[in-house]
């Protein structure tokens, strides 16, 4: 078993374009020894947003603070601390901060897509 306080895992900026103030800890990974899913903290400031985009895995989510928007092609959905999502492969998808403090979410992905 490992155990490690998420304030002691690196900050990171997510390498690509169309985002706005979002970091990411990779809080459990291959450097843990995961060997099936990578578990990711996210940030997101006020105005802040991740990109508009798909990939050919799932993901779940669960939001741990704040309020925001999370758009999908044809609408969007008022989230707030508490609620989950599950985004199915090839679906299109962004979250927004809307509210006036931090969004903080737990993004869990397949180890072999860590990298996105």
């Amino acid at each position: 078993m490992k155990y490690k306080n998420y304030e002691d895992v690196a900050v990171e900026l997510p390498k690509v374009d169309g985002i706005k103030d979002v970091t990411i800890r990779w809080l459990i990974s291959d450097k843990d020894g995961a060997k099936n899913f990578a578990m990711r903290l996210f940030e997101v400031g006020p105005g802040g947003y991740t990109p508009w985009h798909q990939h050919e895995w799932e993901h779940e989510m669960f939001v741990l603070e704040g309020s925001g928007k999370a758009m999908k092609e044809g609408g969007e959905i008022e989230f707030k601390a508490g609620d989950v999502f599950f985004i199915e492969p090839w679906e299109w998808h962004n979250f927004k901060n809307t509210g006036k403090s931090t969004v903080k979410f737990l993004c869990l992905i397949p180890y072999l897509k860590k990298d996105q």
